[in-house]
């Protein structure tokens, strides 16, 4: 027998490069190469959400505790060195909001742009370099592709002519062992076999001959399609060494520990909480707060009328505010007997000191305070515990003059008005015995001002 079939002639396709089509993975890696991109893209702008969403949390937990800092008992170096914590937050949440920046305005941007250069839509779908990826291999594998299907064809009709070569064996080895087949049937599976044994021998000839004729294209095959994928070779190539450069800057952008202001925050972090000072900081409370406090002793103090605005309230004044302030005002009386007490001018300034906000006399005293060193537990001047000894008086009826501030004035107890030189306000209260009006600014407070602090608006 010329020829055998065997089940190990079967053709069984790789999954090599050189097969037929599997060029199309190559011309994918185009596409894939776009997509990555927009991966690449969307992973720099979560990142970028990430720094911006940090660097506020940062910033709004800094000034929060900044102000419960400020606002809280803590005082001294201890205090300064709380507050590094806040500072730390604030500068680190700014240096991270650069980061934010970077990300979206230098690498998004850069990749962006190099996506639009390097990769062109066509009207009908799909990218310019894919089709052309396609066409190339497509061309440099047409011949050798042609001549692999008459390969294919050639060994189809082989296979088939063995295995109609090894039937007509099986008959007329059958047909011997019978003793009813008669010699002419006989003769008749002879000559069939025969007959497919030289169809066998005709087909592996044209067989051998197509293999012959794909080996001789095969070289310029292989020559055509290595030049068409290192065309894209070369074009991956520039891809992945542009995501290199750009991963390289996002770490710089990233990497806040080769930033020297990064450095700086920490260690003025660092000095600042060092140089905590309970020392200093009990120091500094005596002084402020403890028995190292300075203080205005009590002592006579004589008036001088020398100028007729001249009432600018001393410490003695002081301490007698102190003294009346649980009084009414509606107790005012006339001055019959005492000295009243009012403040001296010592600035030189054409500019009034507000007068001063006493009872009318010493003598208006209902009850003269004991000072012995024996403690009472009670305030002789208690306004009976119930309602605001400085209650505000009613305003005159009919009273509403608009006046003109000539000077500044800041309040000094909550029932004043604070306002500037220049600034409209109504008189609703007549002048009381110790030079107080009553009036009201354009935002609807009212309270007391110096008389002399206005003048009438013409």
């Amino acid at each position: 027998m010329s020829g055998s079939y065997d089940d190990s002639m079967i053709d069984v396709s790789s999954d090599s490069f050189w097969e037929v089509g599997n060029y199309k993975r190559t011309v994918r890696r185009v596409d894939d190469g776009n997509r990555l991109c927009n991966d690449l893209m969307n992973c720099l702008h979560e990142r970028a959400r990430i720094e911006k969403s940090y660097a506020l949390q940062l910033s709004e937990w800094g000034k929060r505790w900044r102000q419960l800092v400020d606002k809280g008992p803590q005082y001294g170096t201890l205090e300064r060195a709380w507050s590094a914590l806040c500072t730390e937050a604030e500068k680190v949440s700014e240096l991270h909001m650069e980061v934010k920046a970077a990300l979206m305005g230098e690498d998004f941007e850069k990749l962006k742009n190099w996506q639009r250069d390097s990769y062109h839509k066509q009207m009908i779908g799909g990218f310019k370099e894919s089709k052309e990826a396609e066409d190339g291999f497509r061309k440099a594998q047409k011949p050798w592709a042609k001549k692999l299907k008459e390969v294919d064809t050639m060994k189809k009709s082989y296979h088939s002519a063995c295995k109609e070569e090894k039937l007509a064996a099986s008959r007329e080895t059958n047909s011997k062992l019978e003793s009813n087949n008669s010699p002419e049937a006989q003769k008749k599976l002879q000559e069939k076999l025969e007959k497919c044994q030289q169809e066998v021998q005709k087909t592996k000839e044209r067989y051998d001959k197509s293999l012959e004729e794909l080996d001789k294209v095969t070289p310029q095959y292989m020559e055509n399609m290595e030049q068409v994928f290192e065309q894209w070779q070369q074009f991956e190539e520039k891809r992945i060494s542009f995501f290199r450069e750009l991963l390289l800057e996002v770490k710089q952008h990233l990497d806040l520990s080769t930033e020297h202001r990064f450095q700086t925050i920490y260690q003025t972090m660092e000095d600042t909480i060092s140089a905590t000072d309970a020392e200093e900081d009990l120091k500094w409370f005596r002084s402020n707060h403890g028995p190292a406090m300075p203080m205005n002793w009590p002592q006579f103090e004589n008036l001088d009328w020398s100028h007729p605005r001249s009432f600018k309230r001393r410490s003695i004044v002081d301490w007698s505010i102190d003294l009346n302030r649980t009084l009414s005002r509606r107790e005012k009386k006339k001055p019959s007997e005492g000295v009243t007490l009012t403040g001296i001018n010592q600035t030189g300034s054409d500019q009034p000191v507000q007068s001063v906000k006493t009872s009318s006399s010493v003598g208006s005293m209902e009850k003269t305070p004991d000072w012995s060193d024996e403690d009472t537990g009670s305030n002789p001047f208690s306004a009976n515990g119930e309602g605001n000894p400085f209650e505000d008086e009613s305003a005159s009826p009919g009273l509403s003059v608009a006046v003109r501030a000539l000077y500044d004035y800041e309040g000094q107890e909550q029932d004043e008005l604070s306002f500037q030189a220049g600034d409209e306000l109504t008189k609703i209260g007549d002048e009381d015995d110790q030079g107080w009006c009553k009036g009201q600014l354009k935002n609807g407070k009212s309270g007391l001002y110096p008389a002399n602090y206005v003048e009438a608006i013409q």
